[in-house]
């Protein structure tokens, strides 16, 4: 298949496990978790600065609040993920008019549980997907997995897999440690949820709805020896959260220039973008590209209302953000970024179509 081919997103459908709690019930929970860390000065604060509304949890608040090994987090995560993922997969495929057994390859990114067999496997035995669909489970690349997936997806409908089932599924509740007075865990605590997508990638004269927004490339950055700053530590209560650096500073010293690389690397120019579609890893995060890209403050709200409303869901956050800037009927160009664990930036240039 040409690469000037443009592979075409044809669904995208969004949800989270049914436990919603406010922030303010969380902020209560963490005093009890972490009463040494609560009692530090301001520092429950990072619970109103978050600007988190609600999240969505896999178990009701109370569970948390009991020791949990990395087991019994783990059973929880293939439970909750297989449920999850099972239900948005089907929803995404009918809207794409496409039958199950007609999928070429699944994709599923995550980050937040282990499964073996991978999760793909699930999902082609479940819904009954074609069995000899290329499978890709992606493990590990954090708050950037989503948009790197969906790079990957249309990599390989220009590869000629016409017809991809994408799917992106974290629960950041589950690497709670309980009993871990660390900051970073705190800050875990006042950020992460739990939610999953399921996209439907398809080429372009592949019968079906029209086009959500077409995919244009990738742009793939590792950052020289910067391992420490954000990640997982293996621990025996589950998966430890490291933040080991200025995530803000990092995007302000580099976000300008690495940009302009990805778009240069496409032939597009920075005066080309129409929407900007980020993942909105903290309040401060999305301060910081709005200064390194100079943006308008209107830019990047689409990615404070997902923050608001859903909190840091790791790698499936962006693609809620997309579903809510599609909601405006965008047009034009635009960019797709995140950045997380490696540490990595990951950009996705879009087309919306035009009415």
């Amino acid at each position: 298949m040409s690469a000037a081919v443009l592979p075409a997103v044809r669904s995208l459908v969004t949800g989270t496990p049914p436990y919603h709690t406010s922030q303010s019930e969380i902020q209560a929970a963490a005093q009890t978790l972490f009463p040494r860390m609560a009692a530090r000065p301001g520092l429950l604060e990072v619970f109103e600065n978050a600007q988190i509304g609600s999240r969505a949890l896999a178990r009701p608040l109370d569970w948390y609040l009991q020791e949990r090994g990395f087991g019994e987090k783990n059973a929880v995560f293939l439970e909750e993920a297989r449920s999850l993922i099972t239900r948005l997969a089907r929803e995404a495929l009918t809207q794409a008019q496409l039958a199950p057994a007609d999928v070429d390859a699944v994709i599923v990114v995550n980050t937040s549980g282990l499964s073996t067999p991978s999760l793909d496997a699930y999902l082609i035995e479940t819904l009954g997907l074609n069995r000899h669909a290329a499978r890709l489970p992606l493990w590990g690349l954090g708050c950037a997995g989503g948009a790197s997936g969906l790079a990957r997806a249309a990599d390989l409908v220009r590869a000629g897999f016409r017809r991809v089932l994408y799917v992106v599924v974290e629960f950041c509740s589950l690497t709670l440690v309980k009993g871990d007075e660390s900051k970073s865990n705190f800050v875990g605590t006042a950020l992460f949820a739990d939610g999953a997508a399921a996209l439907v990638v398809t080429a372009p004269d592949v019968p079906g709805p029209p086009a959500l927004v077409s995919l244009h490339g990738g742009f793939s950055t590792l950052i020289e020896d910067s391992a420490d700053i954000m990640g997982w530590d293996v621990v025996d209560n589950g998966l430890k959260v490291r933040f080991s650096r200025d995530i803000p500073a990092l995007v302000r010293e580099m976000m300008h220039g690495n940009i302009e690389e990805a778009l240069a690397s496409h032939g597009w120019e920075r005066a080309d973008l129409q929407t900007f579609v980020v993942h909105p890893g903290g309040v401060k995060v999305l301060t910081a590209y709005e200064e390194a890209l100079g943006l308008p403050p209107c830019a990047l709200d689409a990615s404070r209302t997902v923050l608001r409303q859903f909190g840091n869901m790791s790698s499936v956050t962006v693609l809620f953000v997309l579903a809510e800037t599609l909601k405006t009927r965008p047009v034009g160009r635009a960019l797709l970024s995140a950045m997380g664990p490696g540490f990595s930036a990951e950009h996705v240039l879009l087309g919306f179509p035009t009415p």
